[in-house]
């Protein structure tokens, strides 16, 4: 699944995914996605006082931190040889800058844990910008489906390693889901366009448009 290349732009929006290199397993087990996500909620912020560390979390992801931040994350889902994210541009050249220093550490991490040398991601993060609402909920809705579509989960409800269940308010998180949710007028109602079949159609088709299978 290859995406066009986009040129980003503060303020705008943007869907973002990356594989495994060979299409390989880039996560293993539970503690691989957790360092995923870690990793991911820390490197959003534009200059984290301290250095990141699995174990002792550190203050810049504290609540009402004022620290400023690359880019806005808002919905993500983890996959075991991919992954998605929506994300908002920030500061200048954030997305760049936020996916490589994600991805060049949690390489480090996985090769370290797991006796690998190498590469792990394909080589550039393919990207599409977002050019409405419309859009942008349909593509929230095709991020959270995955897990599903490919058979991992029955039930999207349960499955830790993507932003869903912050979407329904079953637990917090770091991700701006205001962006997608205010055109809803509940996570109720979110939760009923993500499963309704007839418009998972629709959004297969307009988010097909932007992609060329491998």
């Amino acid at each position: 699944m290859t995406y066009q290349q986009a040129v980003f732009g503060n303020d705008e929006f943007y869907h973002v995914v990356n594989r495994g290199v060979e299409k390989r397993l880039t996560f293993l087990d539970k503690r691989d996605y957790q360092r995923f996500l870690q990793t991911l909620e820390y490197y959003r912020f534009k200059n984290p006082p301290t250095r990141f560390s699995f174990k002792n979390r550190p203050n810049i992801l504290k609540k009402g931190s004022s620290n400023e931040v690359l880019i806005e994350v808002i919905c993500f889902c983890l996959m075991p040889n991919h992954f998605h994210l929506l994300l908002k541009q920030a500061k200048e050249n954030g997305i760049s800058v936020f996916l490589s220093k994600l991805t060049n550490s949690y390489t480090k991490y996985f090769n370290t844990r797991h006796k690998r040398v190498g590469p792990l991601f394909q080589g550039s993060f393919k990207a599409v910008r977002i050019e409405d609402d419309e859009q942008l909920v349909h593509t929230s809705r095709y991020i959270h489906l995955n897990p599903l579509i490919d058979y991992l989960v029955k039930n999207l409800r349960v499955y830790q390693y993507s932003s869903y269940r912050q979407f329904l308010d079953l637990e917090d998180g770091f991700c701006k889901i205001h962006y997608v949710l205010d055109r809803f007028p509940s996570p109720g109602a979110y939760e009923k366009f993500v499963l309704d079949q007839e418009e998972y159609g629709r959004t297969i088709k307009k988010i097909e448009r932007l992609l060329l299978e491998d």
